[in-house]
């Protein structure tokens, strides 16, 4: 009897949630005793969105349309309500009247709420005030929406909630879409382009069984059934050019990426990028297709090269400056990296304008240059630059340059001091590959868990012979960024990682 009356004490589920939360239960409950329960309903047969029905309303006035979204506001409780619907295109008014539909469907539309999803038959028509509109005849309850919309005139402001629950920030701040829309047309842009120039779109492994093709910190899992540890990829790169020894000449993939790093503006734990392969060709002509594919996408989704990012007005038509990084150095800080001969000289110069080299970074020329234009130089690269032939040092997979063994032929593309690409001629000698591989092997020993791994299966493909080729990688997500202005790469992300709540 004391159990029975304990529960009987204590509240329902319904009775403890808040006031709004249990009168949008309690409508759901009643239109399923009345036999109306939205969520039987499996389609709505749509024949316009609002934008076709305002762009062709010459055509379409007085004629029936099907519409179907989200309710967004309602005005009006008497005899003709006046409501906002929202689809996929924008928005649309409403105008459902006693006279059209009836005193019992008007009743239960004004019983509706905010947020819930209807589908609406009706005659395309323009009110008095000149509003293009919605007559409604028939009215649908698709959805019921049991919790509120945030507050009308505030929307979703909270930043943080905003990427937690994309899914609100897409429905009361629908400017935000546009970001997704130009990252759309970008990716569809970069296919077309490189389909265009005979390159052929594959597909290569997400887990592998070492880490490779680029200096980052992995993330691991485990297979149980081959019981090892296996690293998702941090690049593509090693499978890519396996293909082009393959005799597969222009080879390119478009996926996601994934490494165990920091989260700031420009960083997500999993990205997006495109890397491409091409024999016969050398990190020249990487730049030239860069150059080609971002300045074609800024006229063809943006119709102009003229775009502001971060507070800076940037100029990204044709004939981007390629700068070697000694001379980017030398312009901005003064020191003459190829006057200098010695480790020892070059690490000094560096610490004389305040820069020092990592712990786990050997004491090197080519170190000291890296770290000076990384720390010193970077930041003041606004406009599209090139910077090329950087140190062997910190390129493992990119080819020597003849003419000074100490540089490679590789290439970033700096924007607003951001990098957006990197590329080299790649390295096809498997005896130099391999002494590299030892250089990252011993860096790991040291600590460094950024450092790659020893991979004798691409030795091996490289022992049958590369032909020259070209590489380049490119992030798509800071491309994108670009395009739309947006400060944080959480923007242009539609899920990007957070921090658990509970954490």
């Amino acid at each position: 009897m004391s159990n029975e009356k304990n529960q009987a004490q204590q509240p329902t589920q319904e009775q403890q949630l808040p006031e709004l939360l249990r009168i949008r239960r309690e409508k759901l409950s009643e239109l399923q005793s009345a036999g109306m329960d939205p969520f039987v309903q499996t389609r709505y047969t749509v024949t316009h969105h609002s934008a076709q029905v305002k762009e062709n309303f010459d055509a379409l006035e007085g004629q029936q349309v099907s519409v179907a979204g989200r309710l967004m506001s309602k005005r009006g409780m008497g005899k003709a309500v006046f409501a906002d619907l929202q689809d996929a295109q924008g928005r649309i008014q409403l105008y459902v009247r006693i006279d059209d539909v009836g005193e019992e469907q008007l009743a239960r539309f004004i019983k509706y709420d905010i947020g819930d999803i209807v589908g609406v038959e009706g005659e395309a028509f323009r009110t008095k005030r000149g509003e293009i509109s919605v007559k409604a005849k028939t009215i649908t309850l698709l959805s019921k929406s049991l919790l509120p919309l945030p507050e009308k005139f505030h929307g979703l402001q909270d930043r943080e909630l905003r990427y937690r629950q994309r899914y609100v920030d897409l429905i009361v701040n629908p400017e935000v879409r546009r970001a997704f829309e130009v990252r759309s047309k970008f990716i569809k842009h970069v296919r077309d382009f490189l389909d265009g120039r005979g390159y052929m779109e594959v597909e290569t492994p997400v887990l592998n069984t070492i880490s490779g093709g680029a200096t980052a910190r992995p993330f691991i899992t485990h297979h149980n059934t081959l019981d090892i540890d296996m690293y998702m990829r941090i690049a593509t790169e090693l499978p890519l050019k396996r293909l082009i020894v393959g005799g597969m000449e222009r080879v390119y993939e478009l996926g996601r990426i994934f490494r165990n790093e920091g989260m700031d503006p420009k960083h997500n734990p999993e990205f997006t990028t495109v890397e491409l392969y091409q024999a016969y060709a050398d990190f020249n002509d990487m730049m030239d297709l860069f150059e080609d594919l971002l300045t074609s996408a800024a006229q063809k989704i943006l119709g102009t090269y003229e775009v502001e990012w971060q507070g800076e007005k940037l100029n990204l038509a044709p004939g981007w400056p390629r700068l070697p990084m000694h001379e980017a150095v030398k312009q901005y800080t003064g020191i003459d990296f190829m006057a200098i001969s010695s480790d020892e000289e070059a690490v000094a110069a560096a610490k004389a304008i305040g820069v020092e080299l990592p712990e786990t970074a050997d004491k090197t020329w080519g170190n000291a240059l890296y770290e000076v234009f990384d720390q010193r130089v970077e930041e003041k690269l606004i406009q599209p630059t090139f910077i090329t032939m950087h140190p062997v040092d910190v390129s493992p997979l990119a080819k020597r340059s003849p003419k000074d063994p100490r540089l490679t032929e590789r290439f970033e593309l700096f924007i607003c001091h951001s990098e957006m690409g990197n590329a080299f001629s790649e390295l096809n000698d498997p005896i130099d590959q391999r002494g590299r591989f030892q250089k990252q092997v011993e860096l790991r020993a040291k600590g460094d868990d950024e450092a790659g791994m020893m991979d004798e299966d691409f030795l091996t493909a490289l022992e049958y012979g590369m032909p020259p080729t070209g590489g380049l990688g490119i992030g798509i997500d800071r491309c994108v960024m670009m395009l739309t202005n947006s400060d944080t790469i959480r923007d242009v992300i539609l899920f990007p990682t957070m921090k658990p709540l509970d954490k």
